[in-house]
């Protein structure tokens, strides 16, 4: 099983850094997943390597379809091309942008 993270085409610094923290990675790594990938946009956090789960990271590409598709569950920030693909998702809020937005 694995997992895809999301950011779009901005930066979640804060849900890159919980989701690739040793505790969530164990978290994640209990409960049968065996790989992350992170999407990480334009963010400044960059996951480092695992002894628990294989984590894999990218800025971008041209599509992250694949990548949602060849995922067991999806972890993002809630933008639209995301919440299309019909998978196990959840959501995770931005406050720091856009004027907080997504509360809406």
């Amino acid at each position: 099983m694995s997992v895809f993270v999301t950011v779009g085409s901005t930066s979640f610094d804060d849900l890159i850094q919980t989701v690739s923290s040793p505790e969530v990675l164990q978290l994640l790594a209990d409960e049968g997943f065996k790989k992350a990938v992170l999407q990480i946009g334009k963010g400044n956090v960059i996951a480092e390597k695992s002894d628990v789960i294989e984590v894999e990271w990218f800025r971008y590409k041209d599509s992250i379809s694949q990548d949602i598709q060849d995922s067991s569950f999806v972890i993002g920030h809630a933008g639209a091309g995301t919440l299309l693909e019909h998978k196990p998702f959840i959501s995770v809020l931005n406050e720091k942008l856009m004027n907080n937005h997504q509360s809406c």
